[in-house]
């Protein structure tokens, strides 16, 4: 699994939340200021990419929809946490 960007880590918040959306929607999540469309459109590519969500097109737009879930995400990076910072040993 590969780790997310604190860009991507909030955009894939609000995916996980709605469990699908598409870009405006999830741009109507955000406190103002609000973030550009094309931000939030390239962070949901992104998260594509890296096979977070999937995208399904629809009509003009694309719906993204959660494909790894928040608790596997949150099991890796506690994991990560533990390995990096404590040598793989919480004692």
């Amino acid at each position: 699994m590969k780790e997310l960007t604190k860009a991507e880590e909030q955009v894939m918040q609000i995916v996980w939340d709605l469990k699908e959306t598409n870009v405006r929607d999830a741009i109507a999540c955000f406190p103002d200021p609000k973030l550009a469309y094309t931000t939030v459109a390239t962070v949901m590519n992104a998260l594509e990419k890296k096979g977070f969500v999937n995208k399904i097109a629809q009509g003009k737009s694309h719906v993204f929809s959660v494909k790894i879930p928040k608790e596997d995400y949150s099991g890796y990076k506690a994991g990560a946490l533990v390995t990096n910072y404590f040598n793989g040993s919480f004692i």
